[in-house]
C-alpha cells in the first residue's frame, strides 16, 4: 500500500478535487480509495453497461462498503480513484493479487459512464503500470475482460498489453457464458514503451 505520511505539497494535493494524490501522472492523479468513497463506487458499479462489460452484478451500498473495507485491509492490493487534474474522480483503478516474490499482479479498471471515451482510462492504466514497474518490483501484469468489450480491449492494447489468449466460457453473466480475453504486460515490454513515465509529469 502506498502511504504518504508527509504534509501534501502542491504536487500531492488536488485542492479543487479535495483529494490527496498518492501517484501523479500527466493528466490524472491516483488517490487512495477510502471508506467515504463507497457511494461513488456504488454508483459506478450500478451502471448496467459497466456491469455487463466487466461481468459483475448489482450490490447494495452496504455490501460495497464492506468490500471496500476488506480491500483497504488487504496488503496484496492497492485501490485508487482516478482524478483528472482539477476535477472530481471519474473512475477506479486497482493493482490486485500482488505477489512480490513472483513479481506478478492483476490490474482492474472501471470508469463512470459519463467519463468514458475521453482518454482517462488509458491515462490511469499507464499511471498504474508505471507504479507497478517503477516503484514496485513487478515483472508481469495481467488483465482480463469480456472478448466483446471493445473499449477495454482497445485501452489495453494502447497501453502495451499483449493478448495472450481466451479463457472460454469463464464468466457467467446475464444468463449466459462469456469468454474472457487474457492480456499481459512484462517489465521488458514496459521498458520499451515510447511514452513519458508518470514521474516525468
Amino acid at each position: 500500500m502506498i502511504k504518504n505520511n508527509e504534509s501534501p505539497g502542491d504536487d500531492e494535493y488536488d485542492a479543487e478535487a479535495g483529494r490527496e494524490i498518492a501517484w501523479r501522472a500527466r493528466s490524472v492523479g491516483l488517490a487512495a480509495l477510502d471508506m467515504d468513497d463507497a457511494e461513488l463506487v456504488h454508483s459506478w458499479r450500478s451502471d448496467p453497461v459497466a456491469a455487463h462489460q466487466i461481468g459483475m452484478w448489482p450490490r447494495s451500498l452496504t455490501a460495497v462498503r464492506e468490500r471496500i473495507e476488506r480491500d483497504i485491509e488487504d496488503d496484496d492490493r492497492d485501490d485508487f480513484l482516478i482524478c483528472p487534474v482539477g476535477g472530481a474522480p471519474v473512475g477506479h483503478v486497482a493493482l490486485t493479487h500482488q505477489n512480490i516474490v513472483d513479481g506478478t499482479a492483476d490490474v482492474e479498471l472501471l470508469l463512470a459512464a459519463e467519463h468514458r471515451g475521453h482518454g482517462h482510462g488509458r491515462a490511469a492504466l499507464d499511471a498504474l503500470v508505471d507504479l507497478a514497474f517503477g516503484e514496485l518490483p513487478m515483472y508481469r501484469l495481467t488483465a482480463q475482460t469480456h472478448t466483446d468489450n471493445a473499449p477495454a480491449l482497445a485501452v489495453l492494447t494502447k497501453c502495451g498489453f499483449t493478448r495472450e489468449g481466451v479463457r472460454r466460457a469463464a464468466c457467467f453473466h446475464r444468463g449466459r457464458r462469456h469468454d474472457l480475453a487474457v492480456f499481459s504486460l512484462l517489465r521488458p515490454e514496459w521498458e520499451e514503451l515510447d511514452r513519458p513515465r508518470a514521474w516525468e509529469a
